[in-house]
């Protein structure tokens, strides 16, 4: 028997092989009839086209992976010579290309956590109040229950609100709906121009919270929250106070 035929009847199981000899075949693989007389053997190429029928059958490829494993494999392959290839290029190799990674993820990550999450909002200033009327105490109460948990971006806006508001209902501050920050701190810093300062700190924490994408801090939440405190037990400086004081002194200086 040639090396070819040896191979194959090597390489194929019992079954396979009595399923491949037929009535006609089993004259090819039949012993000697003589000592003299060389065995039958099989061409190489048939005994090729033989085993590859045989190779193809269902009970070979019982254990073969998934597909899903296949693609898988594939890819771990694709991202294992990918950096290997960037590590080839990198200064100091694999463990370069290891802390230019780390170092570009800590960066993000700081600006992240200093910049808050994107998100895009109007540039221009809208109304301070929704639609709802609620009472300074309300917004009050509110901005505290966002406080405890830690929203301080909800927090600030509800304490900017609640400061507005009891400016409104000590009329400090006339009751327009479309106001906005800004426009409130101008009008309260006349009624009360020893905080004109704050309140414009204020309105533009407001803005940068609400329409600027900024994150709120709980500093800036107790800022606003202190400005509210001590606004309550400001009394305001009215015009009229003023116009009666001035000929009253006018008329001692006389006497």
């Amino acid at each position: 028997m040639s090396r070819a035929g040896e191979l194959f009847t090597t390489a194929l199981p019992r079954a396979g092989i009595r399923t491949l000899l037929s009535a006609g075949d089993t004259s090819l693989l039949s012993p000697a009839r003589s000592a003299d007389e060389p065995p039958h053997t099989i061409p190489r190429d048939p005994a090729r086209e033989a085993a590859r029928r045989e190779l193809s059958k269902r009970m070979y490829h019982e254990d073969d992976p998934s597909l899903f494993q296949r693609a898988l494999d594939a890819f771990w392959d694709w991202l294992g010579k990918l950096f290997n290839a960037a590590s080839t290029a990198t200064p100091g190799g694999a463990l370069g290309l290891i802390v230019i990674i780390l170092a570009v993820i800590a960066v993000l990550a700081a600006l992240w956590w200093r910049l808050g999450t994107p998100r895009r909002q109007p540039t221009s200033s809208a109304a301070l109040f929704d639609d709802r009327p609620r009472s300074a105490a309300d917004h009050r109460a509110t901005a505290e229950a966002h406080a405890a948990q830690g929203h301080w971006n909800q927090a600030l806006q509800e304490r900017m609100r609640a400061l507005v508001r009891a400016l409104e209902e000590r009329a400090l501050l006339d009751v327009r709906p479309g106001r906005t920050a800004d426009e409130a701190a101008a009008e309260a810093g006349r009624a009360l121009p020893a905080h004109t300062d704050r309140l414009r700190t204020a309105a533009r924490d407001f803005d940068d919270v609400t329409y600027g994408g900024r994150s709120a801090t709980e500093q800036s939440y107790h800022r606003l929250a202190e400005l509210d405190r001590d606004l309550e037990r400001t009394k305001p400086q009215l015009a009229a106070s003023s116009a009666h004081t001035a000929p009253n002194t006018r008329q001692g200086a006389a006497e």
